[in-house]
């Protein structure tokens, strides 16, 4: 099939990549163009602001954590029902797993699904470097296409002077020059940047940076680049599929850190998804399973603590037996107490018999292979999950003889063991994509058709 399609992608962080991307997407989306953003690598929050700016569901497309079948499933998937797909890099063009060269990287992603390349330099202090730079970009992997430049913080030297040369020395098209614009931002925290769900100014901003791409960046080339690649060959059938269980899933400001492809392979699975707010629901929903991914739990943590009703549900679904799988915010919340950065302990839920204690430094960023030390809801013993962390908590006072994963990658050189495994609760900082980790994705879900045949025979016994 022809799926019209382009990466933005940047020669480091910061290049304004998520500008150019988030304001393109609203541009396209005013002018009504069907537009369907993907994010490479392993970031929620950039995936979160895409959706703002198109009106279509993110995704994520990471290269280390998936196959080639799995990327190639995402995109396809989700390609097939637009007009146009714009994919975000990730850091540097070439930037990924480890130093490894170009694994895990934009450029794989790019390679992997066949598709041209926009690359964002910013050329604040540089004039005839940039046609260097651009060069060795070019150079470095010839089979990455790189079709357009965008130079932001431009200037009109930048424009009269660097433009030709780039477009005559190299015979890349220049599609933009945008100029600096200190009054477009998006408010950060430590995490990085404030997650679309929390932002109720969103729009105004999105707003901004289409009328400066509007204004600098000839849009017209942009689609015809993105028309111009070549057919991609996947099979993709949506599956029919027939619903033999229920997942509670907690969603609000606080906990909004999930892959929506996670979600879509679930309900692949046959699971129905319930979402529930622990900020502000009382009950859980009648489900037969819990999954509580990352978030921002320690931004909430007055409304979380004071939620005594919602705390003492997930506790009685715990004694249940209820199968609940919690990642990073949510390992957070189940926990005893969370330490804020002033010194102040919050009650937790109470299910992991640990603390939670926020640092001001990084603890871990990465991605991360993990072997199971126990039968869990997701692993048996020594299966190998992969996944990423990213986090400025600590985790304290866990039993040893309770942990739940020996971990290698991220910050940390060798292995170390963290995460808590305890009859059908597995919580830890570990972050999955669960298409890309299939046995995974499917134990869960067995383990929650089991909950509820358990409860039914109970039933049908009382």
């Amino acid at each position: 099939m022809h799926y019209p399609r382009l990466m933005i992608a940047g020669v480091h962080s910061g290049s304004g990549k998520t500008t150019i991307s988030l304001g393109l997407m609203t541009a396209l989306r005013r002018r009504g163009v069907k537009v369907q953003p993907f994010k490479v690598g392993p970031d929620y929050i950039d995936s979160g602001l895409h959706t703002h700016a198109s009106g279509r569901s993110s995704h994520n497309l990471d290269s280390w954590m998936m196959s080639p079948e799995v990327v190639n499933t995402v995109f396809a998937k989700n390609a097939a029902q637009a007009e146009v797909s714009i994919i975000e890099g990730v850091m540097g063009l070439f930037d990924g797993f480890r130093g490894e060269r170009i694994a895990g990287s934009s450029a794989q992603v790019a390679l992997m699904l066949k598709t041209p390349v926009v690359l964002v330099v910013n050329v604040n202090s540089m004039s005839q470097s940039c046609v260097a730079l651009v060069k060795g970009f070019m150079d470095y992997e010839p089979g990455v296409e790189i079709k357009g430049v965008v130079l932001n913080h431009a200037s009109a030297f930048h424009k009269e002077w660097v433009v030709p040369n780039l477009e005559a020395e190299l015979g890349v098209k220049v599609l933009g020059c945008v100029p600096r614009q200190e009054a477009i931002s998006i408010p950060e925290r430590h995490l990085g940047l404030l997650p679309a769900d929390e932002h109720g100014e969103l729009a105004p901003h999105l707003d901004k940076m289409a009328d400066l791409v509007e204004a600098h960046l000839d849009i017209e080339a942009v689609l015809t680049l993105a028309g111009e690649t070549a057919p991609l060959e996947i099979n993709w059938q949506e599956p029919q599929v027939e619903t033999v269980t229920t997942i509670g899933v907690a969603r609000d400001a606080a906990f909004s850190f999930y892959y929506q492809d996670s979600l879509d392979y679930l309900t692949e699975l046959g699971a129905e998804i319930k979402f529930f707010s622990p900020l502000f629901d009382t009950s859980l929903p009648e489900v037969d399973g819990i999954y509580i991914g990352g978030g921002f739990p320690e931004m909430f943590l007055p409304q979380l603590s004071q939620n005594k009703r919602m705390k003492a549900a997930l506790q009685q679904a715990h004694r249940a037996g209820l199968p609940i799988l919690a990642e990073c915010g949510g390992l957070m919340y189940l926990t005893n107490t969370l330490k804020d950065w002033e010194g102040c302990s919050w009650p937790g839920v109470g299910i992991v018999p640990a603390d939670i204690i926020m640092t001001r430094k990084l603890q871990e960023l990465g991605y991360i292979e993990a072997t199971a030390l126990k039968d869990t809801v997701i692993a048996v013993q020594g299966e190998v999950v992969r996944g990423h962390e990213f986090h400025y908590s600590t985790l304290e006072g866990l039993d040893p003889e309770k942990k739940a994963f020996s971990l290698e990658g991220g910050m940390t050189r060798g292995t170390r063991q963290d995460g808590y495994a305890e009859g059908s609760l597995l919580a830890s900082y570990l972050h999955l994509q669960l298409r890309a980790n299939p046995v995974a994705a499917r134990r869960f879900v067995e383990a929650c058709i089991c909950f509820r045949s358990r409860i039914q025979e109970s039933r049908n016994n009382y």
